[in-house]
């Protein structure tokens, strides 16, 4: 798009705008590095991210998870979504938060639970009802 502000490293696209179609590339990089980028032979095809390797550290890796998620639902909120999706949104995160804290437990949890990916599709739909044209066709 011209005149849109683009950060370019690592051959991903990060669009810097803040209009919508920018904020939904932006939290779909965020969500996919999050919860997808790694894939490991071995685990039948799953795929994991960063949200399970940090929550490997304990403490300090679960707040960073946790900064990093609510990072999704403050772009949530600039879009004005209602505050029942935000509360909904903050609880995924707190509840992965909370339980990911919890020593070896938590961390098998980390790679189950997908908060990040929960609130993107929360996001999605909010995007897709009042900003049609960010949609994206999924092949």
């Amino acid at each position: 798009m011209a005149g849109e502000n683009r950060a370019k490293r690592m051959d991903i696209d990060f669009p810097l705008g803040n209009d919508p179609l920018s904020v939904r590339r932006r939290i779909e990089a965020l969500e996919y590095v999050l919860e997808r980028a790694i894939a490991l032979p071995g685990l039948g095809g799953r795929r994991f991210g960063l949200d399970a390797v940090v929550g490997l550290v304990p403490i300090a890796g679960d707040l960073i998870g946790a900064a990093l998620g609510l990072y999704l639902v403050w772009e949530a909120r600039n879009l004005g979504m209602s505050k029942w999706q935000l509360a909904r949104m903050t609880a995924n995160v707190g509840f992965d938060t909370l339980v990911g804290a919890v020593p070896l437990a938590g961390d098998v949890f980390d790679f189950l639970f997908r908060s990040n990916t929960r609130n993107l599709k929360i996001i999605r739909k909010h995007l897709d009802k009042h900003h049609p044209h960010t949609r994206i066709i999924e092949a």
